[in-house]
C-alpha cells in the first residue's frame, strides 16, 4: 500500500470511529425536531470539502485518488441497499414518507444497478453513461440531505426525524452520504481523462503501424 493509501485509510478509520463518538457518547446530532439540525449538514460537508482541497492541491494524493479502479470503487456504491431501510421506517411511520421514501427508493436503485455499472459501463467506450450513473448517485445523495433538511418546512407538524439522528442511523448522513460522494467525485474525475487515454493510444497504434 502507497503512503497516500495508508495515510487515507486511517484518516477514514479515524473519521468513522468520531462519528460513532459523536452519535453514540456525545449525542452531538440527536434532535426530535422533524429536520435534520445543522450539525448533520456541517458534518456531512466538512469531510467532502476536505477532501476537495486535498485532491486539488496536493499532486501525490491526486495520483493516488486517480490510479485508484474506478470498477472497485464504484461497486463499493452496492451498500447504497442499506437505503431499504428508509423505505421500512417511512412505511411504519417512524420517519416521514416525503424523506424515506425518495432517499431510500433513490439509495436502492443506486445500490442495485451498481453492480452492472461497474461490469459493463466503466469503460472508455461507455464512458459518458458512467459519468451520467455517477451524476445520477450524486444527485440521490443530495436530494437525500435537501429532503432531511427541508421536510419541516413543509411539514412542520409532521413526522420527526428523531430516528435518523440517533445512533446506528446518524451514521448515514455523517459518514456515509460523503464518503459515496466523494467516491463518485474520484469515479467521475477518472472518466473524464478516459477518453483523451483512449484516444492517444490509438493514435500510438496508428503510427506503430
Amino acid at each position: 500500500m502507497t503512503r497516500y493509501g495508508k495515510i487515507s485509510v486511517a484518516l477514514i478509520a479515524v473519521w468513522f470511529a468520531g462519528a460513532i463518538v459523536a452519535a453514540s457518547e456525545l449525542h452531538i446530532f440527536q434532535n426530535a425536531a422533524n429536520r435534520l439540525g445543522p450539525s448533520v449538514g456541517i458534518a456531512s460537508t466538512v469531510p467532502i470539502l476536505l477532501f476537495a482541497a486535498w485532491f486539488a492541491w496536493s499532486k501525490g494524493f491526486r495520483e493516488f485518488a486517480m490510479g485508484l479502479s474506478a470498477r472497485s470503487l464504484t461497486l463499493l456504491q452496492i451498500g447504497r441497499v442499506m437505503g431499504v431501510v428508509f423505505v421500512i421506517l417511512g412505511a411504519r411511520g417512524i420517519l416521514p414518507t416525503r424523506f424515506a421514501w425518495p432517499a431510500g427508493f433513490g439509495d436502492m436503485f443506486i445500490g442495485l444497478t451498481a453492480g452492472l455499472v461497474a461490469w459493463k459501463l466503466a469503460t472508455a467506450e461507455h464512458r459518458g453513461s458512467f459519468i451520467f450513473w455517477q451524476g445520477l448517485g450524486m444527485l440521490d445523495l443530495v436530494t437525500a440531505v435537501g429532503l432531511g433538511v427541508t421536510t419541516g418546512l413543509v411539514d412542520p407538524h409532521g413526522i420527526t426525524m428523531e430516528a435518523i439522528t440517533v445512533f446506528p442511523l446518524i451514521l448515514i448522513p455523517t459518514f456515509f452520504v460523503p464518503l459515496y460522494f466523494i467516491i463518485h467525485i474520484i469515479c467521475i474525475a477518472q472518466a473524464r481523462g478516459w477518453a483523451a487515454v483512449s484516444g492517444a493510444r490509438r493514435e500510438a497504434a496508428g503510427l506503430a503501424v
